[in-house]
């Protein structure tokens, strides 16, 4: 948007819907966004970077400036960086976190996504930091977190506890992989943001590589994910509401519309929203009057599996290594991205019952590929989707002209085959040749490829 745009005082509901429907995308002009954070440790007592200590991460942002990275700055401290189209962002425990360029292949994103662990790894090594990408902090406890200061990370810290037990976890100690794909207009919408909830759990299953906390483990193989069932129920979770006959543009905002705010921001200060819905705001309760950028900010302070903006976001993976986030991003590709892809997996769960989805998802975080749920199966779906996937990505790829993406998938191939997660082969290792040692996963984590 530009900064006129968002200055435009907001008077009606249409205003809303229109926002979404300025994503709609010719399919020539259809990107691939890969996020995907880190967590960044000590090397000599293995704590949490903090942002002002030595080594800190404010140090890490102020290194990666002299490499041609912008900074952006809130009260005088670099919170982010900005490069031709990419970003680096700063998660409330100090996650760090890519956001990628908007690219037209995986072949794109899984080289930017090897730069970056390769340029972040050599200036981690010079300050004697350790990076680690799984999906929960495997060592530290609540207590030993540090926060970055950000103010909008305040005042969500507060606001959190009032909502679920693992809030202050969810912020600070889980890290994820997530991939933003576009959408044609209304229709391929809603189509896209089913296909993308119904096989959530799949993914979240296929891609678990985070069974440990506090360094034991939690009986969870994505105990990422059971942390984000328990955080805040107005904005996280599954969204049975997709699946209805009169879901689309409007539906998502009705349901944006009654979310509590957490902040109004004016002239870069953050103001007390008094925790009104947005709709309370639109209808005049509050003494500020709503603006386009308003609406903007609160898009993005929801949270659940799959979020629409004027693209769709796929959310629901484990952090892990430069094979699984290109092999994410292959996945959802080859499936939304491919038309007869797309309507071979909405024609399939188009025969499940949503209670059944639900139930999966539930058991996911337990159980990963192992869960079941009246007749679906996680492995079973996961070994039938990633065929639909690698279909998708091979003919995606010949009428490009490109090598084919599918060699991306075999990361999840591999585990969807044999129906052991990283978090199981991690278990094992801990229970084996690490004789219950956590500390021997910072040794031995792979700064490339996963562990075979």
């Amino acid at each position: 948007m530009t900064h006129t745009d968002n200055l435009t005082e907001l008077q009606h509901k249409s205003q809303l819907i229109e926002y979404f429907e300025k994503g709609n995308k010719p399919l020539e002009k259809w990107g691939i966004g890969t996020e995907h954070e880190k967590f960044l440790y000590r090397k000599d007592n293995l704590q949490r970077l903090g942002y002002n200590t030595t080594p800190g991460i404010g140090q890490i942002l102020q290194r990666m400036t002299d490499c041609g990275w912008h900074p952006i700055i809130e009260k005088e401290n670099i919170i982010g960086l900005t490069l031709d189209g990419a970003s680096i962002t700063l998660e409330p425990g100090g996650q760090f976190e890519l956001s990628g360029k908007n690219f037209k292949n995986i072949h794109q994103t899984y080289e930017e996504t090897r730069k970056h662990f390769e340029d972040l790894s050599n200036i981690c090594k010079e300050l004697d930091v350790i990076t680690l990408a799984l999906g929960f902090d495997p060592i530290c406890s609540r207590e030993q977190m540090p926060w970055m200061p950000k103010e909008r990370y305040h005042i969500m810290k507060s606001y959190m506890p009032m909502k679920g037990t693992l809030g202050h976890d969810m912020m600070t100690r889980t890290a994820t992989i997530q991939v933003n794909l576009d959408y044609s207009d209304e229709t391929d919408m809603i189509r896209k943001m089913r296909v993308a909830q119904a096989f959530q759990p799949i993914v979240t299953a296929l891609f678990a590589n985070s069974p440990f906390s506090e360094g034991k483990p939690t009986g969870y193989l994505s105990y990422r994910a059971h942390v984000w069932d328990d955080t805040d129920p107005d904005r996280c979770g599954f969204l049975p509401f997709l699946f209805e006959d009169n879901f689309g543009f409007e539906k998502w905002v009705d349901y944006l519309l009654d979310i509590p705010m957490y902040f109004i921001i004016r002239n870069g200060k953050f103001i007390d929203s008094h925790h009104i819905t947005f709709r309370s705001f639109l209808t005049g309760k509050h003494e500020l009057k709503p603006t386009l950028e308003d609406w903007d900010n609160h898009v993005s302070t929801v949270f659940p599996d799959v979020r629409l903006k004027r693209f769709i976001e796929m959310r629901g993976a484990d952090a892990s290594c430069v094979s699984h986030i290109a092999a994410l991003s292959a996945f959802w590709v080859g499936l939304l991205y491919n038309q007869e892809a797309l309507d071979e997996a909405y024609s399939i769960i188009k025969k499940w019952d949503l209670s059944d989805i639900q139930v999966l998802r539930t058991r996911v975080p337990k159980y990963a590929l192992h869960a079941t749920s009246g007749r679906l199966n996680a492995q079973e779906i996961a070994r039938k989707m990633l065929k639909i996937s690698a279909k998708g990505l091979s003919e995606r790829s010949r009428l490009l002209g490109i090598e084919d993406e599918g060699q991306y998938l075999w990361p999840v191939i591999e585990i969807a085959e044999s129906g052991i997660t990283q978090a199981e082969k991690h278990l094992h290792k801990y229970h084996t040749e690490w004789q219950g040692d956590i500390t021997k996963l910072m040794q031995c984590w792979p700064q490339a490829e996963p562990i075979r």
